[in-house]
């Protein structure tokens, strides 16, 4: 958006001696000291942390905002809001007065100025950190990182992603997509790019491999094959009784949270049963009657009747990519849905959703969960998305350029917004939903 507070915001000098020393990305909040998502006001060049993490940077403009008492304020002071500051790990800028991103510039391009000096200052201290990082890089896998783990130190495969401005959902999906071995291996084994003969000569090509399953074009894809499901859809007439079915391709299912569990806040609160996964299932293929808005046209009766209305899985993917509708519309505006739901992390049944179970065998319908990604706040136009994964049998949450690495009982309590859950191939006895 076009901002009309950088003239009185922007302030600092764009070499400005007053920046911390080292990388911009990994700045320090003066208050908490946490290095996670520094922001630094481009009135005076403060860092502070960002919303996501302890909100001080927010603090700092508000703290701007409230009126001297014992001291008389210069007239540059009182021009002076500590309202524009910029993201130091993606250089975006933000105005809390107008609670949006900054596209605009000043007229003398301060914000670009001070821009290009922090990644200046950034590329400095990666150059010369490159050369103390060489010697370990070359003694562990390319892109790996060190952890320590119960006083050891262990390197492991886990790299994040750099917010390039409101790209947190994006980082969370990539992440999530890149720890499903049956994604990213069709990618780690493309085979090298080659050039055509003839009519061709320099035109390069990339081989791709069909895998079965079809898409709207009848081509084949890596992402129909992995993630595509058949759903069966039975709609009778209530007033004849005549049936019809249709069979449509998925690639997620969309699940409503029981409007019965949708006042829960949280998976301790004592009053009322906890909702499951299963619940959503369940909901999702019950036998639903439906409304006057959606009348069913009956071939047999010629005219609009009420009809029921069922889901079975005809056929399930190897990869099951459940979404969990956390966002609905009020009268006025949309709500998120904070309920917690339960899910499992091993053994999902999915073989009493199945249109012929008999046909299945009980390998095919145990599904292990993959990855997890999570919203975090109160609304769709607001908040932030990180995800969690299992990579080499150990559990990480990726948030934006940050990983960590976490345990069972902590994904398990996430509020899950999108779950990813791969079938089983080996067959093992384990718990199940």
């Amino acid at each position: 958006m076009e901002c009309p507070h950088l003239s009185s915001s922007v302030c600092i000098a764009p070499d400005s001696a007053k920046f911390p020393n080292g990388s911009p990305s990994s700045w320090c909040c003066s208050v908490c000291r946490s290095n996670k998502s520094p922001w630094v006001c481009l009135t005076c060049s403060s860092v502070h942390c960002g919303r996501y993490v302890n909100g001080h940077a927010k603090k700092h403009y508000e703290d701007a905002q409230i009126p001297l008492t014992n001291h008389k304020k210069s007239e540059k002071q009182e021009k002076a809001q500590h309202t524009v500051c910029m993201d130091c790990s993606s250089y975006s800028t933000y105005c809390y007065r107008c609670d949006d991103f900054v596209i605009n510039d000043t007229k003398l391009g301060l914000v670009q100025k001070v821009r290009e000096h922090l990644q200046n200052l950034e590329n400095s201290a990666f150059t010369a950190d490159r050369h103390r990082k060489r010697k370990l890089l070359e003694n562990s896998s390319l892109n790996s990182k060190l952890l320590k783990v119960n006083g050891s130190t262990t390197a492991i495969c886990a790299t994040g992603l750099r917010n390039l401005g409101n790209t947190c959902f994006m980082n969370a999906i990539l992440q999530s997509l890149s720890n499903i071995e049956q994604f990213c291996c069709y990618f780690k084994e493309l085979p090298a790019v080659e050039l055509r003969n003839g009519k061709t000569a320099g035109r390069r090509t990339y081989h791709t491999r069909s895998q079965g399953d079809n898409n709207v074009n009848g081509a084949s894809t890596v992402v129909t094959a992995i993630f595509g499901g058949i759903l069966q859809n039975e709609v009778n007439c209530l007033i004849c009784g005549t049936e019809s079915r249709k069979f449509d391709p998925f690639l997620d299912l969309s699940l409503d949270i029981p409007s019965q569990f949708r006042n829960k806040r949280s998976k301790n609160q004592e009053n009322g049963p906890v909702c499951s996964l299963r619940d959503c299932l369940r909901s999702f293929t019950d036998l639903e009657e439906l409304d006057e808005t959606e009348l069913y046209m009956c071939h047999k009766c010629k005219k609009k009747q009420k009809s029921t209305k069922k889901f079975w899985i005809q056929k399930l993917p190897k990869v099951l990519c459940l979404h969990l509708k956390r966002f609905h519309w009020t009268a006025y505006l949309r709500n998120k849905v904070d309920t917690y739901v339960e899910f499992p992390l091993r053994g999902l049944d999915m073989k009493c959703y199945l249109l012929e179970p008999e046909n299945s065998g009980p390998e095919n319908c145990l599904y292990d969960l993959a990855a997890v990604v999570v919203h975090h706040g109160s609304g769709v136009g607001s908040g932030h998305y990180t995800a969690y994964a299992t990579h080499e049998g150990r559990w990480f949450h990726f948030n934006d350029s940050t990983v960590t690495l976490t345990d069972e009982d902590t994904v398990v309590k996430a509020k899950a917004y999108i779950l990813f859950y791969v079938e089983r191939q080996a067959k093992a006895g384990s718990d199940k939903l």
